[in-house]
């Protein structure tokens, strides 16, 4: 049995340790998904990427800070922490990852390494960021472990930014790729009722956090004055329905939009996907 007919057993026989392996994850970076091209191409990407940008900018220290960039694949938020004066490590997975983000120069360092344990001291980094792990984790005591981990090398006062996906990302995509129908709906439903998502629907597996949850576990790790913030906001709909040759004359107002909304607790799950950031 391959890999893909094992997965798909695994999801019907509810085997969690069997569908999340992380050569899965790692064959998937590889081959089939290109991070830098969907944050700098796509519409919807290029939204997700200014907002993570904006929001981070907002509670950073003052470069040189350090900044260990735990899933930062091949630099992408790396390149311009680097150029706003930080000194930053990036750590991956995925060994193509790790091989491109050494190149970036700007003093980035990288190494391949698991976000549920770190090779780092205690306390050493100002600011750690998590914004691609937690979804890859789909058991909830991995996501604990990582958010443990990532306390631990942060030092007192130091910043920690994590990136969920919305626990309503995919049915909202689905519909507005006009996919949404009778074989999707119940695989969606499945998605909302537990946060697992089944690669059958596209990406690959992943967990899809509540915008409270992903706060409680962020409290449950030992931080505390935790903010989860919606990133994109409504309008990242609208951008990926029009496509790409549309994009410069909505992106402003689609900025302003989520701007206005990122922390209405009616709005926040309408974005694809949060920011949750804290202090130890």
């Amino acid at each position: 049995m391959g890999p893909t007919a094992r997965r798909a057993r695994a999801w019907e026989d509810g085997d969690v340790d069997e569908l999340f392996t992380e050569p899965d994850i790692v064959t998937f970076y590889q081959t089939r998904y290109l991070e830098d091209d969907r944050l700098r191409v796509s519409s919807h990407g290029r939204l997700e990427f200014l907002r993570t940008q904006e929001l981070l900018r907002r509670y950073l220290p003052e470069p040189p800070a350090r900044v260990l960039d735990v899933g930062g694949a091949t630099g992408v938020h790396a390149s311009w922490l680097a150029e706003d004066g930080y000194t930053v490590h990036v750590v991956d997975l995925v060994p193509e990852h790790v091989q491109q983000a050494a190149t970036l120069g700007g003093g980035i360092t990288a190494a391949v390494g698991d976000a549920r344990s770190l090779e780092e001291p205690d306390a050493t980094a100002d600011v750690v960021l998590l914004l691609g792990p937690l979804y890859h984790l789909i058991d909830g005591e991995d996501r604990l472990t990582a958010l443990r981990e990532a306390h631990r090398v942060v030092r007192p006062g130091g910043l920690v930014a994590a990136a969920g996906v919305c626990r309503y990302l995919g049915m909202l995509d689905t519909a507005t790729r006009g996919q949404l129908d009778d074989p999707t709906i119940p695989l969606l439903q499945d998605v909302l009722d537990t946060g697992l998502h089944d690669p059958r629907l596209g990406f690959t597996t992943a967990y899809f956090h509540h915008p409270e949850e992903l706060g409680d576990e962020f409290r449950s790790a030992g931080f505390s004055d935790v903010e989860v913030y919606g990133v994109e906001g409504p309008m990242w709909i609208a951008l990926d329905a029009l496509g790409v040759e549309h994009l410069d004359d909505l992106l402003p107002s689609a900025l302003a939009c989520a701007r206005a909304l990122e922390r209405d607790r009616a709005m926040i799950a309408t974005s694809a996907h949060l920011l949750a950031l804290a202090r130890r």
